[in-house]
C-alpha cells in the first residue's frame, strides 16, 4: 500500500500541473477558434467574400482543445458513463470490474497513440494544410504541416494514458482498502449524484 501511495503522489502532482497548463492552452484555443469563426462569418455574410483560412484554423484549434481537455474530463469523471451495472454489484465486485475497464482502456489508448504516431510520421503527415501559413526562421512563410494537427491526437492520447495510470493506481489502492488515504481529484464528478 505504501509503495502504491508513494507512486501515486508524485504522479498526481505531475498530472495536476500538466492538466492545468493544458486547460489554459485549451481556453486560448477555444477563444481563437471562436474568433476565427466570427471572422469567417463576417467576411462571408457581411462582405460576401469568404476567406480561405478561418475554417482550417478553427479545426486546428478544435483538435488541440479536444486533445488537451479530454484527459481533464476523463480524470474528473466527466465522460458519459453508464454506471448502473457497476452500482448493481456489491462494492468490491464493482471496483474489480471498474479496474478491468480501466485496463481495457489502457489497451485502447496504446492503439490510439500508435495510430496517431503513424499519422504524424506516415504518408499523411507529409502533407501541408491548404490555407494556414506560419513564418519560418529564414523569414519566408511556409504552410502548416498536417502533422501539427495530428499531433493533438498523440498528445491527447498520451495524456489520457497518464491519467489512466493514475486512475488504475487509485482503483488498486481503493480495492486494497486505502480509499480513505487517497487525495480527492480536483473537480471530480460524483458518480450517481444526479
Amino acid at each position: 500500500m505504501t509503495l502504491l501511495l508513494g507512486l501515486l503522489k508524485p504522479l498526481q502532482v505531475f498530472v495536476d500541473g500538466i492538466l492545468a497548463v493544458g486547460r489554459w492552452i485549451s481556453i486560448i484555443a477555444i477563444a481563437l477558434m471562436v474568433l476565427a469563426i466570427l471572422i469567417q462569418v463576417f467576411f462571408r455574410y457581411v462582405l460576401g467574400n469568404a476567406l480561405p483560412w478561418p475554417d482550417e484554423a478553427a479545426r486546428f484549434m478544435m483538435l488541440w482543445m479536444t486533445g488537451l481537455m479530454a484527459p481533464l474530463a476523463y480524470r474528473r469523471g466527466g465522460f458519459v458513463a453508464i454506471d448502473m451495472v457497476l452500482l448493481a454489484f456489491p462494492k468490491t465486485i464493482g471496483a474489480v470490474l471498474s479496474l478491468l475497464l480501466l485496463l481495457i482502456a489502457s489497451i485502447v489508448l496504446v492503439v490510439a497513440v500508435q495510430i496517431g504516431w503513424a499519422e504524424i510520421t506516415g504518408f499523411g503527415g507529409r502533407f501541408a494544410t491548404d490555407s494556414l501559413w506560419y513564418p519560418s526562421l529564414d523569414g519566408t512563410w511556409s504552410k502548416v504541416p498536417r502533422s501539427w494537427m495530428m499531433s493533438s491526437l498523440v498528445v491527447g492520447s498520451v495524456l489520457l494514458m497518464i491519467v489512466n495510470v493514475e486512475l488504475v493506481l487509485r482503483s488498486v489502492v481503493s480495492l486494497l482498502g486505502g480509499e480513505d488515504r487517497l487525495r480527492p481529484i480536483p473537480g471530480e464528478a460524483v458518480s450517481g449524484a444526479e
